[in-house]
């Protein structure tokens, strides 16, 4: 590690195989705290490059329990989060609303790192039993349309990073990865990015792997489609710049979508919006977001009938029916 850090700190890059083996070696165990405390401060300091992010997903994805869905038509709705918005569970909320409406969601998730309360702290509260047993994930997803995927479960090489990345408290390149190492490797995936830049390095990587994709960035920082402003969305087709008129939705502002200060508030307005019982302002831009997905995965569709999709998944209790039987079938 210590060439390494010599020469990250001399302003050179790592090429992609260097990058798998760097993050190979934490997963081993191969580094002390201060040495990847070290190693994760270059890139808080300048941006990771498209062969250093594609070596770090490689080693990831090789290391990883892997889940195979590959006879399913399956999509994951996940942000990088280190937007520092702390927005409700927009991304969990909008993939039950997926899968109320027949979208069948392999969602990858994690405890909140740089935010109050992630997609694991709201599942958890509710009585849902993380697992890596193929059997009872592949029961989920047959029976609500739903599995969720708990990233340590899947991914034993962060279990060293954690503790580093908890003290530091703040987002690092590991965000970064983990839209991209879900390891059910779902051939449909929207994904919310923190940054133009990091828009920028997902779309070569998404280019170059997967045609069914939407990355998306809102123009005033956020990690989805917040309703706050215009939105730049690139998938196969190209790039676009929507605003939340053009989505058929109306403009909502900052405070009217921040989240709980605590698990449990957040976990309440997360019941309330699958209920149907939150402001509109919520409810707008979970369903924008879930309609987005459900164009991801039905290009066929029209934007107008993929919102009335999502739209009826909410309001007709779809979307908490599959949060409710996802439950109740926990061993």
């Amino acid at each position: 590690m210590k060439e390494i850090l010599r020469e990250l700190f001399d302003h050179k890059k790592l090429t992609r195989s260097e990058a798998r083996s760097v993050l190979t070696n934490i997963a081993g165990g191969a580094y002390n705290h201060s040495q990847m405390a070290a190693f994760i401060s270059v890139y808080l300091m300048r941006s990771v490059t498209v062969d250093e992010l594609s070596g770090f997903r490689d080693a990831l994805l090789e290391l990883c329990i892997p889940v195979d869905f590959s006879d399913l038509k399956t999509i994951d709705l996940c942000g990088t989060g280190g937007d520092e918005k702390d927005t409700f569970n927009i991304s969990t909320l909008a993939s039950f609303v997926v899968a109320g409406a027949g979208g069948m969601v392999a969602k990858h998730g994690n405890y909140g790192v740089s935010s109050v309360c992630g997609s694991s702290n709201v599942l958890e509260s509710l009585g849902y039993k993380f697992s890596n047993d193929l059997s009872k994930l592949r029961r989920e997803i047959e029976k609500c349309n739903i599995c969720f995927l708990h990233a340590p479960l899947f991914n034993p090489a962060m279990k060293n990073i954690a503790p580093v990345r908890k003290e530091l408290g703040m987002k690092t390149f590991f965000n970064m990865l983990g839209p991209m190492v879900n390891p059910s490797r779902p051939k449909y995936q929207m994904v919310g990015v923190y940054s133009l830049e990091l828009m920028r390095l997902y779309s070569y990587i998404y280019q170059e792997s997967s045609e069914n994709f939407a990355i998306l960035h809102s123009l005033d920082g956020y990690d989805e489609i917040s309703l706050t402003g215009a939105v730049k969305i690139t998938d196969a087709t190209g790039d676009r710049i929507e605003t939340p008129e053009s989505l058929g939705f109306r403009k909502v502002a900052p405070e009217d979508i921040r989240g709980g200060k605590t698990i449990d508030e957040s976990v309440k307005i997360f019941l309330d919006i699958l209920q149907n019982k939150d402001t509109p302002a919520r409810k707008d831009v979970v369903i924008a977001n879930a309609a987005l997905a459900l164009a991801c995965l039905n290009p066929e569709k029209s934007r107008q009938d993929c919102i009335q999709m999502a739209t009826e998944s909410l309001e007709s209790g779809n979307a908490y029916n599959a949060l409710i039987k996802l439950i109740e079938i926990q061993p």
